[in-house]
């Protein structure tokens, strides 16, 4: 028995509500036609289009019938789904049906506020309707705007600069936005779309709506370091906007090896040492610290460089670089390649130089005489053998 009355009690607990503790609310049913803005302005002689939205809260699906009244006298007015005409809507439970409104003004509407009603009536649920007002005024003038987050960027003569723009059209109707830049000479600049690779040079911007692209600046391998303005421009029907971009450019060295004469080729004899002037120069912005000469050879050679290293390369400097070649005793005549190397802090460059190598006269000679003599002996004896 107190079991059964625990029981009771604790079901009348779950039903009666506790006096100070707030009960849920329960979510809205039934249907809704709606709009984001439902008083605005159009334009005589232009089409508008007006977003809706059918919703069904908690419903069972059905079809809902959809009308226009108190239309203004000469003007055609359409409900349009998926881009079509529609006389009626069936959205799901706890389903949305996007729909339009087009409004073709006629062109000698007079200016003036106008409202017409859309009215949605289903067979079960109740009949709602959405008043929308629609006021004919003058066209305003187009208007562009554009912004940037990050409208200062930094790197070097080979970075290359992108910045993120947004180009907004305030104005009441779609714009065709052309794209220009102005910057220092040499300097090259593209526009693209925000997620986009092709290159652009106007993008279609809806009324009262924004687009990102992305401009993209290119300065030249020889530009000295120090702060560039672009000038970002943006037109449309005698709208414009500006605004500027900077590149922050820090110096760069530029490693270059060659010779004097820019010949990349020498002669050396087997086992004799020769010796050649390399030129060493920086033709970039900024000194390169820590440069270190290195070569590579046939097997069995010797490279020696003087000096072996640099503290520094100021820009525009240029060293003498002498390295000595030894080939090896047993290398045969013929040309051959060696590499020579120098290692910066953050750069390097590289030469392939071709040697020709030939051997010693001294040999030569000592050939010829062995030859001659050979043949003098050879000579007595057939002289001396011949008589007999």
């Amino acid at each position: 028995m107190r079991r059964l009355i625990a029981l009771l009690g604790f079901l009348l607990a779950a039903v009666v509500p506790v006096p100070g503790f707030a009960q849920p609310e329960q979510p809205p049913r039934g249907l809704f036609l709606t709009t984001d803005y439902p008083s605005q302005t159009v334009r005589a002689g232009e089409v508008t289009t007006i977003r809706l939205k059918l919703t069904n809260a908690g419903l069972p699906p059905e079809p809902v019938a959809l009308s226009l009244a108190d239309v203004p006298a000469g003007w055609k007015v359409d409900i349009l789904g998926a881009g079509q005409p529609v006389a009626a809507a069936m959205p799901g439970v706890n389903q949305d049906v996007s729909l339009q409104l087009r409004v073709d003004v006629p062109k000698d509407a007079k200016p003036a506020a106008h409202t017409m009603t859309i009215n949605a009536r289903g067979p079960v649920a109740q009949a709602i309707s959405l008043p929308l007002t629609l006021t004919v005024g003058t066209e305003a003038p187009a208007k562009l705007s554009i912004k940037s987050r990050l409208p200062s960027l930094r790197g070097t003569p080979r970075s290359t600069f992108d910045y993120t723009v947004t180009i907004g059209n305030d104005s009441g109707k779609d714009l065709t936005v052309a794209l220009s830049a102005q910057g220092p000479a040499n300097f090259q600049t593209t526009f693209t779309e925000g997620y986009g690779s092709n290159e652009i040079s106007s993008i279609p911007i809806e009324a009262g709506q924004t687009k990102d692209i992305k401009v993209k600046v290119t300065p030249p391998r020889d530009v000295k370091a120090g702060d560039y303005p672009v000038l970002v421009k943006v037109a449309s029907e005698g709208a414009t906007a500006e605004m500027r971009v900077t590149l922050q450019i820090s110096g760069q060295g530029r490693l270059a090896l060659s010779t004097r004469d820019g010949r990349l080729s020498g002669e050396a004899e087997v086992g004799k040492t020769a010796t050649y002037t390399l030129v060493l120069s920086n033709d970039g912005t900024a000194p390169i610290d820590e440069v270190e000469m290195a070569g590579t050879a046939p097997t069995g050679w010797k490279v020696e460089f003087s000096p072996k290293t640099l503290p520094s390369l100021a820009p525009g400097e240029k060293k003498d670089v002498q390295v000595a070649v030894t080939p090896g005793e047993k290398a045969i005549a013929g040309d051959y390649v060696a590499s020579f190397r120098a290692n910066g802090r953050g750069e390097s460059a590289s030469a392939d130089f071709r040697i020709t190598v030939t051997t010693s006269t001294l040999w030569g000679a000592v050939g010829i005489a062995i030859i001659a003599i050979a043949l003098l002996v050879m000579l007595g004896a057939v002289a001396r053998f011949g008589r007999r």
